[in-house]
């Protein structure tokens, strides 16, 4: 039986989804209740704007992941059809442009055009689309995959800031969902880029760094309006 071999960039697609969107949800839910908790609203208040934020954020993220892919599938057909065109006007040219390709690549002339011919009797559409265009089935997008990804990890990372406001009380609201929070993108950043191949500690402190700036930025825009209020 042949080596399954197991490669990163197999999974790039919805990794980058799950990834952004559960970092999205907690650091823009974090950083909405920090602000808003910190113009001295009440609890409940601070309660509807982080729920009303998750559920925003969710559909914002579907939404914006959905037009992405769906643009670049548009952007894929768009080019399959030119090059179908091309391959029923100019079939002759179109294989010399393919053994060039292989050439290019470091296949000898004789080689390189056995390999074309052989490739284009199989599948001349799928042989352009994989060595000229770099379009393969591996990158191909999935619209509703990828929109669901995206909204239902922005709503798992956006629940766990809320879960913090929930079970806090006083005037510890604020330290204690910043830091929890940084504590999750910590984690969700080693992790991610501990599945990429990255440094663990590198991925988790840039999250954590750019997360811990935008939580301070709000926090202080929210004290400002609520001084001003």
């Amino acid at each position: 039986m042949p080596n399954q071999e197991r490669h990163r960039t197999n999974h790039v697609g919805w990794l980058r989804a799950a990834v952004l969107g559960a970092n999205d949800g907690i650091l823009s839910t974090a950083s909405l209740v920090i602000g808003v908790a910190a113009a001295q609203v009440s609890s409940h208040a601070i309660l509807v704007t982080g729920v009303a934020g998750l559920v925003a954020g969710a559909m914002s993220m579907a939404a914006g992941e959905y037009v992405s892919v769906s643009s670049q599938a548009d952007t894929e057909q768009a080019d399959l059809r030119i090059e179908r065109g091309e391959q029923a006007a100019d079939q002759a040219g179109e294989l010399a442009e393919l053994t060039r390709i292989y050439e290019q690549r470091g296949l000898d002339p004789a080689l390189a055009q056995q390999v074309a011919a052989q490739l284009t009797a199989r599948d001349a559409l799928a042989a352009h689309a994989r060595d000229e265009l770099g379009i393969t089935e591996s990158f191909s997008a999935w619209l509703i995959q990828a929109a669901l990804t995206s909204a239902g990890c922005f709503a798992v990372g956006a629940a766990l800031p809320l879960l913090a406001v929930l079970l806090t009380t006083g005037g510890y609201l604020i330290p204690v969902v910043a830091g929890s929070s940084l504590l999750f993108l910590a984690v969700l950043g080693g992790l991610a880029a501990f599945a990429g191949g990255a440094s663990l500690i590198g991925g988790a402190v840039r999250v954590t760094f750019w997360g811990a700036l935008a939580m301070a930025l709000t926090a202080g825009v929210g004290a400002l309006f609520g001084a001003v209020g």
